[in-house]
């Protein structure tokens, strides 16, 4: 990994969590999906990626859905 991603890494991993963020974060993403219906192209598919990037995030953060199996 570069160093600046291993850098963004730790200190995501440090920080506390913040009340609602995966609420947040999971809206964006959703967001950006429906968004990505009416684009084409190659912008259609960054939406897409990055909008399914969040709601994966939103789901499996240290505060997210994952922590409550």
């Amino acid at each position: 990994m570069t160093p600046l991603f291993t850098k963004i890494r730790d200190f995501d991993r440090k920080r506390p969590g913040l009340p609602g963020e995966h609420l947040v974060v999971g809206t964006v993403g959703s967001l950006l999906l429906n968004s990505a219906r009416r684009r084409s192209g190659i912008w259609r598919w960054v939406m897409m990626l990055a909008g399914g990037a969040l709601l994966v995030r939103a789901a499996s953060g240290r505060d997210g859905l994952a922590r409550l199996r």
